[in-house]
């Protein structure tokens, strides 16, 4: 059996739904709200490179067993986004979420703060993950803030990790161990009763 199979998320701000073909024209969207392909430190794809950036992710979990998901908001039923289950280590019972993006109307409502209570939950609680990751580039300063508030603890810096947009990258690795996981949990839950 497989270590992750599809799943549908669901809480009061957002849906995260198994990423299909059916969802490209939400992606174009919102990845438009923003233009966010102008970000050098993204994978955000531009309208015409939205069918090869979806091809690509189902190619990840075809191969590499990746899940991929749209992130839908529940007030408009608009896709906003896209994440990833990734770098699925089975044997070791680890995880990556990452490929994580956002319509620019979508920052700052609750909806990256519930997708990650979500995915964390589905982490350790259904999978008994021991560890999950969370990565972004060295100059994302906003993605490592954000990664931050979660609760996970920065790991390190992997120099030269990746090729992205013709640059060498430098990752920036942070994680959340089964052990935090309770504490990291009533920080998410704490900041959307905030809201």
């Amino acid at each position: 059996m497989p270590f992750i199979t599809p799943v549908t998320l669901s809480g009061q701000h957002a849906s995260l739904e198994p990423l299909l073909q059916d969802h490209l024209e939400g992606i174009k969207a919102a990845a438009a709200d923003g233009q966010l392909w102008n970000l050098f430190y993204t994978s955000v794809p531009s309208a015409d490179m939205t069918q090869a950036w979806l091809d690509t992710a189902h190619r990840m979990r075809d191969e590499q067993g990746a899940l991929v998901f749209a992130v839908r908001d529940q007030r408009t039923n608009n896709i906003v986004g896209s994440t990833r289950f990734w770098n699925v280590d089975p044997v070791n019972r680890r995880l990556e979420i990452g490929y994580t993006w956002y319509a620019e109307s979508a920052h700052r409502t609750g909806i990256n703060t519930e997708c990650k209570l979500m995915l964390l939950t589905h982490a350790f609680e259904v999978l008994n993950c021991i560890a999950v990751e969370l990565c972004t580039d060295w100059f994302n300063h906003r993605s490592q803030a954000a990664i931050e508030r979660l609760g996970a603890k920065r790991d390190g810096v992997r120099r030269n990790h990746t090729i992205l947009k013709g640059r060498i990258r430098d990752t920036v690795v942070y994680s959340i161990l089964q052990s935090e996981w309770h504490g990291v949990k009533m920080n998410l839950q704490a900041k959307l009763q905030r809201r």
